[in-house]
Parts: structure tokens; sequence; C-alpha cells
């Protein structure tokens, strides 16, 4: 009976650690993360730089419809209405250049390290 009790509870103990060994491994490799805001007729910041594989989100916080686009398409979103998000993750280091499509005088720049 000891024998048993004490091996079950070595065996939750293990699982214990276990997730949260899980845990940790997850929270480690979680992608850093960054923000673009549309508003007025502009992203903000106009420029952001970041390390290779982070996560930008661009949220439309404007009364009126926009985009996020690149010449040649690599980057390009749905229209994006009021509290509408588009996330794009840079894994390439170099400096992307990107407008509204709708109103390209809207620009912008993502410089990955």
């Amino acid at each position: 009976m000891k024998r048993t009790f004490y091996a079950v509870s070595i065996a939750v103990i293990l699982a214990i650690l276990l997730a949260r060994l899980t845990k940790l491994s997850a929270a480690e490799t979680t992608q850093p993360a960054a923000e673009i805001k549309i508003d007025n007729f502009s992203f903000a910041p106009a420029v952001l730089t970041v390390p290779a594989g982070t996560q930008v989100t661009w949220t439309n916080r404007d009364d009126i419809p926009h985009n996020v686009t690149t010449d040649g398409a690599a980057i390009k979103s749905k229209t994006l209405y009021t509290d509408d998000k588009f996330s794009f993750t840079f894994t390439k280091p170099g400096t992307y250049q990107y407008f509204c499509s709708i109103h390209p005088k809207m620009k912008g720049t993502v410089v990955v390290k």
C-alpha cells in the first residue's frame, strides 16, 4: 500500500514538473511582437526597427478603411476597417517599405535587424 502511494506521489510530482518545464519552454519560444497604429492617414511609428522573427501587427484606429501592402505584394492585408488588425512576421533582415494602396501617400518602413 505504501509503495503504491509513493509511486503515485512521485508520478504526480513528475507530471507537475514536466508541465512547468513545458510552459517555460513555450514562453522562451514566443515571438517578439510590435504594433503599428493607423490613424489620421498615417502609420505610427512611421519607421519601426525590430529583430528578425518579430510579428508586427497593424491596427486601424482611423474612421475610414486602409490596408497594408508592399510593391510586389510580399505583404498584403485585406481592407482594414476601424479596429481591424493585420499581422505579419518578419523572418529575414532587411528594410521593408509599405504603403496603403487606398491612400498611396501613406507610407511606412519596417527595418528588420
